[in-house]
């Protein structure tokens, strides 16, 4: 099942922020993208829209009275920098309430609630999602050939960039899933994990060795990328 949405923002980096995240969503097709209220409200008129990405303050006509001119509005999240409207927004019935600049892990979680709400939970995005399910145990769920693979983080030795795609090395198995290694990195826990290269990011208790260019997890050497070294030398107190 697609769902349609339009993105509705005066502002161009902000409608580029909004494409770039629904990109990893096999589940989104983007069919319009307004630059005002008034746009929009033509784009509703003629095509059926099942999600609406909408600002609220924009030249003209305020999202806000644009979701109130609609009989049958989408479902909405509005996206703005201002925190002052977030009552009105949920007065209104909102999915979700975005502040600018909108981080990757909590626009997941307005998604998630975007296809809870729809009843199609159970189609996973093509995206990571986190879920913390004890202290010990995180998980994330990787589209592996056309079906989401859950991946228990403890499990993971090290990812490696293949441009579009990733390499998830575990030690029995290898999975490899279409994203970027920077999107999955936003959503690693942050004391378990570290990017050592621009194609590394390995995991810390996996280490068994290293120096200042490389280091060795299950017999294999990985380089230290130069624009990474200081974040190792940190972490792993090396000198350089």
């Amino acid at each position: 099942m697609k769902l349609r949405a339009i993105l509705v923002d005066d502002e161009p980096h902000a409608i580029e922020v909004l494409d770039n995240y629904l990109g990893n969503f096999s589940e989104i097709e983007i069919v319009a993208r307004c630059q005002d209220a008034i746009q929009a409200f033509q784009v509703l008129q003629q095509n059926t829209v099942d999600l609406m990405f909408l600002d609220v303050k924009m030249p003209g006509l305020k999202g806000t009275d644009l979701l109130r001119s609609l009989k049958n509005p989408p479902k909405v999240i509005f996206t703005t920098a201002y925190q002052d409207y977030a009552v009105e927004g949920f007065d209104l019935n909102a999915v979700d309430y975005l502040l600018k600049p909108i981080p990757f892990e909590r626009f997941l979680r307005a998604m998630d609630k975007v296809f809870t709400g729809l009843n199609i939970s159970n189609q996973p995005v093509s995206i990571v999602q986190k879920n913390t399910v004890s202290n010990k145990d995180v998980f994330l769920y990787l589209k592996v050939d056309r079906k989401m693979v859950k991946v228990n983080v403890n499990d993971i030795y090290w990812i490696e960039s293949l441009r579009d795609y990733i390499k998830v090395v575990q030690k029995d198995k290898v999975l490899i899933s279409k994203q970027k290694i920077s999107l999955l990195e936003e959503l690693l826990p942050e004391d378990s994990f570290i990017r050592v290269h621009r194609s590394f990011i390995v995991s810390v208790d996996k280490v068994e060795s290293y120096h200042s260019h490389k280091i060795e997890i299950a017999g294999k050497e990985l380089p230290i990328g130069r624009n990474f070294r200081n974040d190792c030398q940190r972490r792993f107190k090396l000198k350089f």
